[in-house]
């Protein structure tokens, strides 16, 4: 029976119970969502204005990128978006073991990522480029541009990437004490909505950091 109060002028209202307010959820994950894509837009924004004014140097440095490790950790992603994707499916089938199993298998997939981002950023280290670093100071302003704008999105994105796994972490465990159900699924959902702009980030900047080491330099 719906709780009932009354206003200063006696009229009678039902008390709305906001944490089942699936609508009010999903804009304000979309409002989340938006302010996510001005932060990473924004950087995205300048390496396009930076690589206009130093296209050989962008180029250049970007043949320093490991392209096998970066895309396996593409694939990685691809694939961690699929398997959550088929864990809300399932939960909201009702299939709960399945869900718990492909959520699971999300965040070991998100756990490898993160590995092979360590040891890729470890040899960068190893061959004395960091922020600031003596090595990467001795070289072009282009480069430096490049490599500051390689470890802003990078570094931030692997936050990301650690803040999405402690999320998943907890809804396994809403899961599995029954707090998120086959009826009640939103959190999850929204969950499953920011692992996709996580890995959405990485397709695009695979080709920014990557994938235009590729190209010609200076007509050769």
């Amino acid at each position: 029976m719906a709780e009932i109060v009354k206003d200063i002028h006696g009229n009678s209202h039902d008390v709305v119970d906001f944490n089942d307010d699936v609508y009010g959820a999903r804009l304000g994950m979309w409002f989340f969502l938006f302010t996510e894509l001005m932060l990473f837009g924004g950087m995205f924004i300048a390496y396009a204005v930076y690589f206009f004014d130093h296209t050989n140097d962008f180029a250049y440095a970007a043949q320093n990128m490991n392209v096998w490790l970066g895309g396996l950790n593409t694939v990685i992603l691809l694939i961690s978006a699929l398997t959550i994707g088929l864990s809300v499916l399932f939960l909201k089938a009702g299939k709960v073991a399945n869900a718990k199993s492909f959520l699971l298998t999300t965040i070991i997939l998100s756990i490898s990522f993160l590995t092979v981002k360590y040891f890729e950023w470890t040899a960068e280290f190893d061959h004395g480029i960091w922020p600031g670093s003596e090595t990467l100071m001795a070289m072009s302003n282009g480069t430096n541009l490049y490599f500051g704008l390689y470890f802003t999105v990078t570094g931030l994105h692997a936050i990301h990437i650690i803040l999405g796994i402690a999320v998943m972490i907890w809804v396994y465990r809403k899961i599995s004490n029954g707090s998120i159900t086959p009826k009640n699924f939103i959190v999850f959902e929204n969950t499953a909505l920011y692992w996709d702009y996580v890995h959405l980030v990485w397709v695009f900047a695979i080709p920014l950091f990557y994938m235009i080491g590729f190209a010609q330099v200076g007509g050769h």
